[in-house]
């Protein structure tokens, strides 16, 4: 029991050196089955966390619980506040809401109206999980939040309508890959301008004890510049790689007759993607990395989100 209270709960569970050991760690607490769990385990969840982080744990705990009620508590708790996040926001949902608004764009990618509406409905989507996630440390004010959303959502129905226009005589999988685009230049508008005042301020510095050395206008572009890569890099495989399989199977004869059930079989092979690329892309890049000898740069979260 003893080495139980003085173990350190906030450490991530597996080494976040290697890319496996952050994969694990990102599957862990992505886990959209921690959405089913009462308000009430959750709040018990906490309350375990923080009394281990007080060295004092309950008589009878074991480890495993003390890690699932981690899990519990990373999955639904802003990592900063405390603070219970929404249901949308939480990092547990991105997998499910991500799947149902990805699914609807590659779906009804034909027509204009449909395009701009989903184009929208994702870019509101990924406001709210901002907005959830927003870092204690550079807070951002609504002005900025709305700043952000207008012109990532302007960017997005900019290039999808417009490629979409474009395709109208290109073959019918160029036309599929339209959504990609426009996820894809949504996010190298939206990311920066949420993190802008982290680019204007820059980053906490520490050293291999955590001890605050300043903050890094570099360490911000380079930590931002990875958080882009990583959630295009997450939406790529589904994105790019579904149109073709959706292509090829709408060729069969038993694929013309129930076309009413598209669009939730290309949402559940969404998820299928998602369910595996929410972790690895998010572990593509170490949270902390060193910069040199004596120091190293805490980098943001990778956010979840299309």
């Amino acid at each position: 029991m003893a080495s139980i209270a003085k173990l350190n709960i906030d450490a991530p569970r597996w080494d976040q050196n290697t890319f496996w050991g952050r994969v694990k760690h990102f599957f862990n607490i992505t886990d959209p089955r921690t959405l089913l769990v009462s308000e009430q385990t959750l709040d018990s969840a906490k309350t375990i966390v923080e009394n281990c982080r007080a060295g004092s744990v309950p008589p009878g705990t074991s480890e495993e619980q003390l890690f699932y009620a981690k899990k519990l508590y990373d999955s639904a708790f802003h990592p900063d506040s405390g603070e219970k996040m929404n249901l949308i926001g939480r990092m547990s949902f991105q997998v499910p809401g991500g799947m149902a608004i990805t699914g609807c764009m590659l779906q009804f990618y034909r027509t204009v109206p449909a395009v701009v509406f989903w184009q929208w409905v994702n870019q509101s989507f990924n406001a709210i999980v901002n907005y959830t996630n927003r870092n204690a440390a550079s807070p951002i004010s609504v002005k900025q939040i709305g700043v952000a959303y207008f012109t990532a959502t302007s960017t997005a129905l900019a290039t999808a309508v417009g490629l979409n226009l474009y395709t109208k005589r290109a073959p019918s999988l160029v036309a599929r890959w339209v959504p990609f685009a426009a996820v894809a230049s949504a996010n190298c508008v939206n990311i920066p301008l949420m993190r802008q005042q982290e680019l204007i301020n820059g980053i906490t510095v520490t050293d291999e004890n955590d001890n605050t050395l300043g903050k890094s206008r570099r360490a911000a572009i380079k930590g931002i510049t990875q958080v882009v890569v990583s959630r295009i890099v997450m939406a790529a495989p589904g994105m790019i790689l579904l149109p073709i399989i959706m292509e090829a199977l709408e060729k069969y004869p038993f694929m013309k007759k129930i076309q009413v059930l598209h669009a939730p079989l290309q949402t559940v092979l969404v998820g299928g993607f998602l369910v595996f690329m929410v972790p690895v892309a998010c572990a593509l890049f170490p949270q902390r990395r060193y910069q040199s000898f004596f120091c190293l740069f805490v980098l943001p979260e990778c956010p979840i989100q299309f």
